[in-house]
């Protein structure tokens, strides 16, 4: 079956974190999580500070991190760009992502200003990047890159709720240059406000490539995993309690899948349909046939031949712990079973 494991292979994310060295990702490896993002730089004099483990000031480790990520980045069809605050600029404006235009960019940022005087008006910063949030790509992040210091202007924690009330589908997540309790707690406030965020320790990521690599994994790209040789759960690809609708996050995930496939067009696919333990088995049977007609429907509508696809609801599911919330949910999945 080496077709077919070349086939798994092809539409999973199953990065070896603790081997995987400084490489950056393919398409065959990535399906996208986002398709849309923003670096937002602190550039107060608190980042000007030297880190004195490191020996270099916060600022130069900010722009040695970025270019680290930037290096990894998958190369898709992102959006990106490049921005400060204290004072805002923008360096890289949002449009087509392009690695050496983000990489120009942190060049130009300096790293060793003036301390003394020059504050840190977060919340003021995030909401003077709101527009521009407004007009990103949905599924989106803002990578904020920070030492949660804030002491001018308005409350930076209530700044990115009220982005996140208007804009549903934006992200914060943060590279953490804290190096106080006060930043810390603020970085915190953040990252506790939404549970997508993901929150890396700046310090780490300026000395480990494993960690640079597991952050662009957790932000850039979807997890799909592989259960049995010729088995692929899409995880993200999940339903809610009886329910068989797709939500945005799976829609991108299918998105993927679907140019995989048509990659592969001497591949037929199954779709096995699963519920979680709630209600009789009958009608979960038929649940979990919706939810596989679904994803077949998606997939059809997305290009697939549909001759090249055979949609089997299976029932009730104990893979997954059934007495969690969380067991449930990821019992309540589609797989693919790919054969000659």
């Amino acid at each position: 079956m080496k077709t077919t494991r070349s086939i798994v292979l092809a539409v999973t994310l199953v990065f070896a974190w603790a081997t995987a060295g400084f490489a950056a990702h393919s398409v065959e490896t990535c399906a996208k999580r986002i398709e849309s993002f923003n670096y937002l730089v602190d550039y107060s004099g608190s980042m000007m500070m030297k880190y004195k483990p490191l020996g270099q000031t916060k600022m130069a480790i900010a722009k040695t991190v970025i270019n680290r990520i930037n290096e990894m980045v998958p190369g898709l069809d992102y959006q990106g760009g490049l921005y400060t605050f204290a004072p805002y600029n923008e360096i890289v404006a949002q449009g087509p992502w392009d690695r050496a235009a983000i990489a120009e960019g942190v060049s130009r940022l300096q790293e060793n200003l003036e301390v003394f005087g020059r504050f840190t008006p977060m919340g003021n910063g995030i909401q003077a990047h709101d527009p521009v949030i407004k007009n990103m790509i949905p599924r989106a992040a803002v990578i904020l890159v920070t030492d949660g210091a804030s002491n001018r202007g308005v409350n930076p924690v209530d700044e990115v709720k009220a982005v996140y009330a208007s804009n549903p589908n934006v992200c914060f997540h943060v590279i953490s240059l804290a190096d106080t309790e006060e930043g810390q707690r603020t970085i915190a406030e953040i990252a506790a406000l939404n549970s997508c965020t993901v929150v890396a320790d700046g310090f780490e990521l300026f000395q480990s490539d494993a960690a640079v690599d597991k952050f662009v994994g957790d932000v850039f790209c979807q997890e799909l995993v592989v259960i049995e040789e010729d088995v692929v759960v899409l995880r993200g690809v999940n339903f809610a309690f009886d329910s068989s609708a797709l939500n945005d996050t799976a829609q991108g995930i299918l998105d993927e899948a679907a140019r995989v496939i048509n990659q592969h067009p001497d591949m037929n696919v199954r779709l096995l349909g699963w519920t979680d333990s709630i209600g009789t088995d009958a009608y979960n049977k038929a649940l979990s046939q919706r939810r596989a007609n679904a994803v077949k429907a998606y997939l059809v509508d997305h290009g697939v031949n549909p001759s090249r696809i055979i949609a089997e609801g299976m029932g009730k599911s104990f893979r997954y712990d059934n007495a969690t919330e969380e067991g449930r949910y990821m019992n309540r999945r589609v797989e693919l079973v790919f054969s000659n």
